[in-house]
């Protein structure tokens, strides 16, 4: 039976290359994104992230989503109930300047675009 709560089992080589890949999508946009010295498991990694705003944190992920689990680095001990479904939920509902950067970042990706098309175009 398939069920989106449902466990996702993972070895820890596994879990890393996700987390890595996480980190990638997000360093650019947040003053720290790291994976936590806590240990992981099968079924849980977590990260250190610090805000734009200088906000601490540690989050979990595992397959039910992100969450915070402490306004420390390397702490669990204060878990909060929602999950995001994506690192940009979480950082957009914890971080106004991770929204401005990301949007930044995007315009101007999108504008690189832009100018790649027009300059690939016959005259």
């Amino acid at each position: 039976m398939e069920d989106s709560q449902e466990e996702r089992v993972h070895d820890e080589e596994e879990w890393h290359v996700e987390a890595m890949a996480v980190i990638q999508d997000v360093k650019d946009c947040v003053s720290l994104i790291s994976i936590s010295s806590l240990p992981s498991s099968n079924t849980t990694i977590f990260f250190n992230l610090t805000t734009r705003e200088n906000n601490f944190y540690c989050i979990e992920l595992t397959a039910s989503g992100f969450r915070i689990v402490s306004r420390k680095h390397d702490d669990n001990s204060e878990p909060l109930e929602q999950y995001y479904e994506t690192p940009y939920a979480l950082l957009d509902s914890i971080s106004p300047l991770y929204r401005e950067s990301f949007s930044s970042a995007l315009a101007a990706k999108l504008m690189l675009l832009e100018s790649l098309n027009e300059a690939d175009e016959p005259e």
